[in-house]
């Protein structure tokens, strides 16, 4: 601990009595200063101890020995050392009054006992005392790094919290706490997310000093190297942090920051190998992406898996864009659920991920992303159903296909099960198609225009019944030959034959999305509606 006014005072080489003062002897005195001013405050930082021989200095005067006294405090000052013997053969009662007024200690210095004694003394107890802390730190260090090499980032945290005193916590990439010591502390951990959170958001590396009482001074770093924050650190105390603990604190970023952030060249030989089993797999080789893959994402090839692709919505920066937002809340969501995650870019602004199918990725995309506009997200996201090893390329389509939709809907992210399950009709909500069913039922629709006959609402209506001449013609109210004839007038209008199974399904699909004339809307044709030949019928 730092030198204080009871240690030099028990120094038995300086010989110094307590004539005032004497139950605030045991503050810290960060120096000691010699100084005949008058008014010594402009040069005071405070924690000073100002030693004086009063040459400059009425101490027989009540009345300044009070200002003088008052000025000493109000600065920090925290004792006064007078010379005794040397102007004053004794400390006057004057000033002896004053410090006792203003709590102020003072010091009776021998004759014999040479103020540079002093300063030595205190010199050598701030520097014994810095040597102490450093030892401590590097002891520190030493216990830290082993817990980080044998146990990990939790031991990490549990040794930190003790060398302050204090509780500490550790947040990964998206903020959640994911080590806390003591175990009370996850809960005061968690409610320190949003100032992680504006943390993250600074040039790193950064730090805050927060917390929302006097015994609980927080203090936040982040983990990580160059612009890409891998964590944070929080270490709360109920003091400022001394010498050793800071250097304890600093030696917790250091092996945090190595054990959360992989060094780049490793980073990327995991994605070359990630991309080797994903080609693999894409190519019909399970068996060899197995071997290749090894215990990295072994585990994850033996149970149904969902394969993702991930694409921004528009061109944006691919270093600080939201691939590497999505890429780090995924392995943030895969290691707190201790799960395998495959996660490869596929090309400059795409993602392919491989997730365990019901697992904690899975969950962790859905809610963040299920219910949003890609508008809001900056990015698409489509979903494979579940699946296997062998069946990874036809996987890759699905996730394809409900990519495209989503693209087509505007949808931060869509799988592919809602295409397989739901209806085939909104696919069709696109301009390029509309344009091609209006091309093609133009011309029945121009016919209609005239009055000359229902040839749309009778297409319909046959089509639904899949050609049933009786059935199509009760719908509609009309004799089987009137269908018949609308039929090859249908033909002839369009130059294409009902008897091909494309045209007919070509036409259906443009008969569903195009708008529905209002003369269909309003149920069944009736057969006085018709104006084709009474012979017809």
């Amino acid at each position: 601990m730092p030198p204080t006014l009871a240690s030099l005072v028990q120094h038995s080489a300086l010989k110094l009595t307590v004539r005032a003062g004497e139950d605030r002897l045991e503050v810290p005195v960060r120096w000691a200063h010699v100084s005949e001013l008058a008014d010594p405050v402009p040069y005071m930082e405070g924690g000073e101890l100002l030693l004086v021989t009063a040459m400059t200095l009425d101490a027989e005067d009540p009345e300044a020995m009070r200002r003088y006294v008052r000025r000493l405090v109000g600065a920090g000052v925290v004792g006064l050392g007078f010379a005794v013997g040397v102007y004053y053969e004794d400390i006057p009662d004057a000033l002896v009054e004053a410090a006792k007024e203003e709590g102020l200690p003072l010091l009776a210095v021998p004759r014999r006992t040479p103020f540079l004694a002093i300063s030595k003394a205190v010199s050598a107890a701030i520097a014994a005392d810095q040597y102490r802390a450093v030892t401590a730190g590097f002891e520190a260090q030493r216990e830290l790094t082993r817990a980080a090499l044998a146990e990990g980032p939790d031991a990490v945290i549990a040794r930190l919290a003790a060398h302050v005193d204090g509780w500490a916590a550790l947040y990964d990439a998206s903020g959640a706490v994911v080590a806390a010591a003591p175990e009370w502390a996850a809960r005061r951990a968690a409610r320190l997310t949003h100032d992680v959170e504006r943390l993250r958001e600074r040039a790193a590396p950064a730090s805050a000093v927060v917390g929302d009482s006097d015994d609980d001074r927080v203090e936040l770093q982040t983990l990580g190297t160059g612009r890409r924050v891998r964590g944070a650190l929080a270490v709360g105390t109920g003091a400022p942090l001394g010498t050793a603990e800071r250097y304890a604190v600093h030696s917790a970023v250091a092996l945090l920051t190595l054990s959360t952030a992989r060094s780049r060249s490793l980073q990327a030989a995991e994605q070359r190998l990630g991309a080797a089993v994903l080609r693999m797999l894409l190519s019909g080789q399970p068996d060899h992406a197995r071997a290749v893959a090894g215990d990295l994402y072994g585990g994850l090839l033996d149970a149904p898996f969902r394969l993702l692709i991930a694409e921004p919505a528009g061109e944006v920066d691919p270093t600080a864009g939201p691939l590497p937002v999505l890429t780090e809340s995924l392995e943030s969501a895969a290691a707190r659920a201790g799960e395998a995650l495959l996660a490869v870019p596929d090309t400059d602004d795409r993602l392919v991920v491989l997730a365990a199918d019901g697992g904690a990725v899975v969950a962790a995309c859905v809610d963040a992303y299920g219910d949003k506009e890609a508008a809001e997200t900056e990015m698409y996201i489509g979903f494979s159903a579940p699946t296997g090893p062998i069946a990874a390329a036809g996987a890759y389509k699905q996730a394809e296909q409900a990519l495209s939709v989503g693209r087509r809907r505007g949808r931060a992210l869509v799988e592919h099960e809602e295409l397989a399950t739901g209806s085939i009709l909104p696919l069709l909500a696109d301009d390029a198609v509309r344009a091609f069913a209006d091309g093609m039922l133009r011309a029945l629709y121009e016919h209609d225009a005239t009055g000359r006959g229902d040839l749309v609402a009778s297409l319909r209506a046959w089509l639904s019944r899949h050609g049933q001449w009786d059935a199509a013609a009760a719908d509609l109210g009309v004799h089987r030959h009137t269908l018949r004839y609308r039929m090859r007038r249908v033909e002839e209008i369009l130059g294409r034959s009902l008897d091909d199974p494309d045209v007919r399904m070509e036409l259906w699909l443009a008969l569903k999305t195009t708008a529905v004339p209002a003369m269909d809307t309003a149920g069944p044709v009736s057969a006085s509606a018709t104006t084709e030949p009474s012979t017809a019928q």
